[in-house]
């Protein structure tokens, strides 16, 4: 089980990256990738979905010692991030959770990448729908996140 701070150094040297150019994609400086590396200090939001772009690894993977697949949920990203664009911070919460438990729906098998995009498409779409529903009967609410 590898922490955060051994997970961002190893990925970082794995791309013949030093700090600063870590830092420099990321909009960071050098300073705080070395206490992301040394200390158990980790990114909030934003900061540590750069990171794990920059370094080609999972939000997940960064921030749970549990997973050790640097890959892990990466497939999902791009439909939490666009229901973060769309609907603010809360909806991506909601999708990652609602992807994330749906892919029990697999039951253990293996999908190819057409298969799962195909089914992440879907449960983006319903979930769209039902917020546009929702916000046509009851209004749009602030979002408090």
């Amino acid at each position: 089980m590898k922490t955060f701070s051994v997970k961002i150094k190893e990925a970082r040297e794995e791309l013949k990256l030093n700090q600063q150019q870590l830092g420099e994609l990321v909009g960071v400086s050098k300073r705080s990738i070395a206490a992301y590396e040394t200390t158990d200090t980790k990114p909030r939001g934003n900061i540590a979905r750069k990171l794990a772009a920059a370094l080609q690894v999972s939000v997940d993977f960064l921030l749970n010692d549990e997973i050790t697949d640097p890959k892990y949920g990466i497939e999902k990203a791009p439909y939490i991030e666009e229901a973060r664009e769309r609907l603010g911070p809360k909806a991506a919460k909601e999708m990652d959770v609602l992807l994330e438990q749906n892919v029990a729906l697999f039951a253990g098998g293996a999908l190819d990448q057409e298969a799962k995009d195909a089914f992440f498409e879907a449960v983006m779409k319903a979930y769209l729908k039902c917020k546009e529903e929702a916000r046509k009967t009851y209004g749009r609410k602030k979002e408090m996140d």
